[in-house]
């Protein structure tokens, strides 16, 4: 028996069918199946601009430290 029949074809195998399971799922998740109201969607866009505003100041003091 060869290396490549050994362990390569079932390696393969395996990282195929798991990244065809997750397409699968990437395909029926696509559209979200929850209704949001526009006060959700600001909320949500807040804590965007809020988790950016954070993550810049860490970078920022990360460089005046240096």
């Amino acid at each position: 028996m060869e290396f490549k029949d050994l362990f390569l074809r079932p390696l393969k195998r395996f990282y195929v069918n798991a990244f065809a399971q997750i397409a699968e799922i990437n395909r029926k998740y696509k559209t979200p199946q929850v209704k949001t109201t526009p006060m959700v969607k600001f909320t949500l866009v807040l804590l965007r601009v809020y988790l950016l505003v954070l993550v810049g100041m860490l970078v920022y003091k990360f460089i005046s430290l240096l």
